[in-house]
């Protein structure tokens, strides 16, 4: 029953939002906020909202480990999964405009969560410098979309979005219904994991790391895919980084203003350096502004599957 909640808990999140972001967007748009900002916001907010409602209820019921297992593990398999497995179908192209900004940006937040995380632990403090680096990365990002006339319609790589709510009414209540969906998803997930976690005598860490993580990097995943099926899979890089950038900043920055989220050794020594990696892995592709193509994409699956394996074996 453990397994059976968690993965309603992983289908209920996914659920809930799409809903909140379908019914969100709606929102914004019947208030005339423009599609940039709402990229940058609810989309944003939408896309990650299981990861930070999995984080704000880790903490809540003791079990933070869960929180930064989910956050790191995320990342890796952004990188190593969500690239990956679409550059099997076709080479994904990374000379996309200001991509090589937004990717720095990206490996700077993670040597600077690196060395937070060094301490031992995140509390309110380090919570609050993380959240001051996002707001700062949403106002830069805001102003330059501005100036840039080239800028690309976010809403318009958000697959489905035609079949949004036509009235407010409506709209309002797939916005609530997907934040009752997300709290609910989220406290099924953490409860049967946190069972899974005792029953297999592992740390809450490695079942966010492995299970929680791959389970809420799934929506990313099937629209690299569909992306990449469509003849579009350069989507996937900018979402990726985008989508990294959000987990470290947001899901921890909030998650720990709820309690402290202490830092392993096993994460300290092993996984934050595995995620810095991937980030790492991205490097030659943006700098020359060449494609990831089927030979790059099977060494990123072969990476992510040897660092499960060794999950599993420390996990013994």
């Amino acid at each position: 029953m453990d397994y059976v909640q968690a993965i309603a808990g992983l289908v209920v999140l996914i659920i809930a939002g799409d809903i909140l972001v379908r019914g969100g967007v709606s929102l914004a748009r019947r208030y005339d906020i423009s599609p940039m900002v709402i990229g940058l916001t609810i989309i944003a907010f939408g896309t990650s909202a299981p990861e930070l409602m999995v984080g704000i209820d880790a903490v809540l019921n003791d079990a933070a480990g869960l929180a930064l297992g989910n956050v790191v593990g995320s990342n890796i398999a952004n990188v190593l999964l969500v690239i990956g497995v679409p550059a099997l179908i076709a080479p994904i192209a990374c000379n996309a405009p200001r991509l090589g900004r937004n990717y720095f940006i990206m490996a700077a937040v993670t040597l600077i969560f690196i060395m937070m995380a060094q301490t031992g632990n995140f509390k309110w403090p380090q919570g609050m410098i993380l959240l001051a680096l996002l707001a700062t990365f949403l106002y830069y990002s805001a102003t330059r979309s501005k100036q840039c006339s080239e800028s690309i319609d976010p809403l318009t790589e958000i697959d489905g979005l035609e079949d949004e709510p036509d009235s407010v009414t409506k709209a309002s209540f797939f916005t609530i219904i997907g934040l009752i969906g997300l709290a609910f998803g989220a406290d099924l997930l953490v409860t049967g994991s946190v069972s899974i976690a005792r029953e297999l005598d592992v740390s809450e860490e490695v079942i966010g790391l492995t299970m929680v993580a791959i389970g809420t990097s799934l929506p990313e995943l099937v629209t690299s895919v569909t992306a990449a099926l469509r003849g579009h899979s350069d989507v996937a890089v900018g979402n990726v980084i985008g989508s990294n950038i959000f987990n470290l900043l947001a899901i921890i920055g909030v998650s720990s203003l709820f309690g402290e989220i202490p830092v392993s050794n096993n994460a300290k020594q092993v996984d934050l350096w595995v995620m810095l990696a991937s980030v790492i892995a991205l490097a030659p592709f943006i700098a020359l502004k060449t494609k990831v193509k089927k030979t790059a994409g099977i060494m990123m699956l072969f990476g992510y599957t040897a660092y499960i394996f060794h999950l599993a074996q420390s996990s013994l």
